[in-house]
C-alpha cells in the first residue's frame, strides 16, 4: 500500500489542527499488513481526549477528499505525543528551556551515559545543560535520546 506524500498530507491537515489551538508534532505512516496514519498532536497545557476525538472527526473527511491511501484501507490515529517522546525539532528543545530533561548519550561523559539535567539553552549544534551546579555543552551528535524528564510531586 502506498500513501501520498507525507508533506502533502501534513499541509492538508495542518490548518484544521492549528485552527483548534493545537500543533502537529509529527505525522507517521506505517505500511504493511495493518497500514496506519498517525498524527501526534499537542497544545499548550497538554491535549485531552475530547480534542483528539474532535480533530479525528475533522481530519478524516479531508484525507478522504485527497484520497490519501489511493483507495486502500488504513487506520487513522490522532494521539498525544506522550510524556517521554524524544525531542526531534528545534521547538521541542525551546519549549523546555529551564526544565529537567533525561539525556542518553552514545558514549560516556564524565563516567555516565544516562542522566537528568536542566536544559539551559539550545543551538543547532549543541545543547547546554546544568547538572550538579556545573554547566556543560553537549553536541547533538553525541546524544542518542533526549526527552523531558517526568517528575512526580
Amino acid at each position: 500500500m502506498d500513501f501520498k506524500n507525507l508533506q502533502e498530507i501534513e499541509k492538508t491537515v495542518l490548518p484544521v489542527i492549528e485552527a483548534n489551538g493545537c500543533e502537529l508534532v509529527e505525522a507517521e505512516v506505517k505500511t504493511g499488513k495493518n497500514p496506519s496514519l498517525t498524527f501526534y498532536i499537542d497544545k499548550d497545557g497538554g491535549i485531552d481526549l475530547d480534542t483528539l476525538e474532535k480533530l479525528h472527526s475533522l481530519i478524516d473527511p479531508l484525507l478522504d477528499e485527497i484520497d490519501v491511501s489511493n483507495g486502500s484501507a488504513y487506520t487513522l490515529n490522532c494521539s498525544s505525543p506522550g510524556l517521554t517522546r524524544p525531542f526531534k525539532k528545534e521547538r521541542d528543545y525551546l519549549k523546555r528551556i529551564g526544565k529537567n530533561v533525561e539525556i542518553k548519550l552514545f558514549a560516556q561523559l564524565k563516567g555516565e551515559k544516562s542522566f537528568t539535567a536542566k536544559l539551559i539553552s539550545y543551538t543547532p549544534d549543541y545543547v547546554e545543560i546544568e547538572r550538579n551546579g556545573e554547566k556543560l555543552k553537549i553536541n547533538h551528535n553525541q546524544i542518542a535520546k533526549i526527552n523531558e524528564a517526568v517528575e512526580f510531586d
